[in-house]
């Protein structure tokens, strides 16, 4: 493939789907932090992509959702639980979701042992929200999230069991339902909480993640485009206290897992940084520093897409302990307390439509002689339907299609396969593009 065919390629691409993410958790409407208790995926350039395989892990937390993340955020007894969804992960634009992208809303929760360390996969969840199609005002609950600054709310069951949790919100998207082969998209994610509740009980009537919804089911496949209404969501039945099937369990002893250790001043996402010890000599602050750097470092890699602003701050509190070794006498700069007043995250992104993602040629730069590297498929989508993305080693497939999915047959690797963004061959025999 030649630079030139690769940057008219991208070229083409500045307009694409754009999709979304849950980043955000907020309880009693109090914002717990960009990625704070959120499993999400980790590769920015590709963590707004959708669940396209149904019967995949993926299903259940999203892309790298069966790991766990350090932080588990606490609730109390009926709670409301606020999801933040965004075109772009960091709220560097405006934006929830594309409005082309319509379809139901859901939640489910799980009851779990160890918030972060559950995978969330297999049987346990139930549902305690879901929104499909409002007749009356004429909306799609995606249209409800948009016009909600990509916001979904639900409150916590009344008289559900104290204990982990992992809750999962679910975004569907329908407009590609309608395609040969059919691609329903799924947005989810799970926020690890814990739930301080003296109850008892759980609902006895639960579903497995995967294989609650199923490609062929007809709540996956519903055309928005020649609609017959109504349209009931996918998946079980929405849990009713009181109302339906329960359970008793034991009762939870008292969390560990969500406890911040003692000395924390700063916190980005999941990463929690510890003040470094006090010092009176220049052996101690380089000490300190060395400490101080450390932490930075695992601030940044541990960062997710939601981004490291407040690395940043930390990395500036560094410079500050580097500078004072000069005169170690002075100790710690502001010792024990945070590097700013305001470490929180940054404001919920307007509800408005964000401009659709763009790429940008000046920055796909290679060295003379080498070919520029696409990002390889992990959604099953690649060139136009994405920011660039190649089918060559997806577990998908290597060619992709005219209407940009990833595969293996003749279909995918046949007539308008896209050569720039996977594998297309010809036959011998009859000049046609095959699979090999």
């Amino acid at each position: 493939m030649q630079i030139s065919k690769i940057t008219s390629a991208l070229v083409a691409l500045q307009t694409v789907a754009a999709h979304t993410v849950f980043t955000t958790l907020l309880i009693n409407d109090v914002n717990q932090g960009d990625g704070t208790c959120v499993r999400m995926p980790l590769n920015p350039p590709t963590a707004t992509a959708p669940v396209n395989d149904l019967a995949s892990n993926d299903m259940v937390c999203g892309f790298d959702g069966t790991n766990g993340v350090a932080r588990v955020c606490p609730a109390p007894k009926g709670a409301k639980l606020s999801f933040t969804y965004r075109l772009y992960p960091d709220g560097s634009q405006p934006g929830a979701l594309d409005p082309n992208h319509k379809g139901p809303c859901a939640v489910y929760m799980k009851h779990v042992e160890s918030a972060i360390n559950d995978t969330g996969v297999g049987d346990g969840w139930f549902k305690v929200w879901e929104e499909g199609y409002d007749e009356g005002k004429r909306q799609w609950c995606t249209e409800k999230l948009i016009h909600n600054d990509g916001i979904l709310s639900v409150k916590i069951p009344d008289g559900l069991a104290g204990g982990y949790y992992l809750v999962r919100p679910e975004v569907l998207s329908l407009h590609e339902s309608d395609k040969t082969p059919a691609n329903p998209q799924f947005y989810v994610g799970c926020a690890q909480v814990f739930l301080d509740a003296p109850a008892t009980t759980l609902p006895k009537d639960t579903v497995s993640i995967p294989g609650y919804v199923k490609i062929s089911d007809p709540e996956v496949l519903f055309n928005i485009y020649t609609p017959k209404f109504p349209y009931k969501p996918p998946g079980p039945a929405v849990y009713q206290p009181g109302v339906s099937a329960s359970k008793e369990i034991a009762a939870t002893a008292k969390p560990t897992e969500e406890q911040i250790p003692k000395g924390v001043v700063l916190t980005n996402a999941n990463w929690m940084g510890i003040e470094v010890p006090q010092f009176s000599t220049a052996d101690g602050c380089d000490q300190a520093a060395e400490d101080c750097w450390a932490q930075s470092k695992v601030c940044f890699d541990t960062a997710p897409p939601t981004g490291s602003a407040n690395c940043k701050i930390w990395e500036a509190k560094c410079e500050g302990i580097r500078s004072t070794c000069k005169n170690p006498a002075a100790g710690v700069p502001s010792m024990g307390k945070a590097p700013t007043q305001d470490p929180s995250p940054p404001a919920t992104a307007s509800s408005s439509t964000a401009p659709e993602p763009k790429v940008n040629v000046a920055q796909v730069k290679s060295a003379p002689g080498s070919t520029p590297s696409l990002p390889v498929s992990r959604s099953g989508g690649c060139g136009s339907s994405t920011l660039g993305e190649t089918c060559k080693g997806s577990v998908f497939g290597d060619c992709c299609s005219e209407h940009g999915y990833c595969g293996k047959m003749p279909s995918y690797c046949g007539l308008g396969c896209q050569k720039d963004f996977g594998e297309c061959r010809k036959s011998k025999r009859d000049g046609r593009f095959i699979v090999r």
